[in-house]
């Protein structure tokens, strides 16, 4: 359960809410470019563009759940369980990689949306573990500030698709989605006026009634609807302050709240970190679900020329300000 947004405010910003019942070792992680990069099927990246994302770390390689690289490009993987097909039987000629190599090497060799396009009608999501790894069923979201797609391996193939909503959640496919916006083209941010007929001339009782009927619900199809509405709507200074801030209140009207999501294990769904990339300036905002204080990791005070990832564990704990 997770939703991926992307919005333009005097720049470009990438992130989203990762949204599980238990926590994945999950640290910001910077990958300089000479880091090498082994892949299974592919020949190793032994100088690629600067990455820094959200990820755990297996053998020295980046498991990233989302990232951006030095070029302002994006890339997410969200949670699709029901739909996600990996090749078992490889096509000769293509371009095979497991699904947990997707981010690293699209975002370490390109600069664009247009770029990726490119390349994707010759690659195929093979279904290669690492280890003794289970491999997670994902679909992506790829943006640049100009372009946005949805990538999914499903059983007919690998399927593309433009997303002019800018938003990702969970199942069904992303068709489904766009579809499913449809039913809510009569939202509005204003005040409603009487459409009832009649001799009627109903008035609003209170605000925020142009938005009647807007999901509240955390199912992956409202949570797009909601996301959607509000990267659509929402208004701020075109800074990088009011910027994060506002992509950051996008975010927290599709999390999770302990025990409001309950798993089939019986284990409670909540959102363990929300986060925010300013693509432009290569600097990593998050919060987690126990300090809602925003946290900056910036790659480019770091030394991206270096071989070795570069870690920084998470600040979970709520520091409080005391005013008196």
């Amino acid at each position: 359960m997770c939703t991926c947004v992307t919005m333009n405010r005097g720049g470009h910003y990438f992130g989203r809410t990762l949204d599980l019942e238990y926590d994945f070792d999950q640290r910001v992680i910077i990958a300089p470019r000479a880091l090498p990069l082994t892949f299974r099927r592919q020949p190793p990246l032994t100088r690629h563009h600067a990455m820094i994302g959200m990820a755990s770390a297996a053998e020295g390689f980046p498991l990233f759940a989302e990232a951006v690289n030095e070029k302002g490009l994006g890339m997410a993987g969200l949670y699709f369980p029901e739909s996600a097909v990996y090749r078992e039987t490889l096509t000769p000629g293509m371009t095979h990689l497991a699904p947990y190599e997707l981010i690293p090497w699209l975002l370490g060799q390109f600069d664009t949306v247009e770029q990726v396009r490119r390349v994707l009608p010759d690659l195929e999501v093979a279904a290669l573990p690492l280890g003794k790894l289970p491999l997670a069923p994902l679909h992506w979201m790829v943006a640049d500030g100009r372009d946005c797609l949805v990538v999914e391996s499903v059983a007919e193939g690998l399927k593309v698709y433009d997303n002019p909503a800018g938003v990702l959640t969970n199942e069904p496919p992303f068709p489904y989605h766009m579809t499913y916006l449809r039913g809510f083209l009569n939202l509005t941010p204003q005040p409603p006026t009487c459409r009832f007929g009649g001799a009627l001339s109903l008035t609003p009782y209170g605000q925020g009634m142009g938005a009647l009927g807007l999901p509240g619900d955390a199912s992956p199809a409202s949570r797009f609807v909601r996301a959607a509405f509000g990267r659509a709507n929402s208004q701020c200074p075109p800074e990088e302050g009011a910027a994060v801030t506002e992509f950051f209140h996008i975010l927290d009207s599709v999390s999770m709240v302990r025990g409001c999501v309950i798993t089939p294990q019986g284990a409670c769904d909540i959102t363990r970190y929300a986060c925010c990339a300013d693509a432009a300036r290569g600097v990593y905002y998050y919060k987690t679900y126990g300090n809602s204080r925003l946290t900056a990791v910036d790659m480019n005070r770091e030394d991206l020329e270096g071989t070795k990832l570069l870690e920084f564990p998470l600040e979970t704990e709520q520091p409080i300000r005391r005013a008196n």
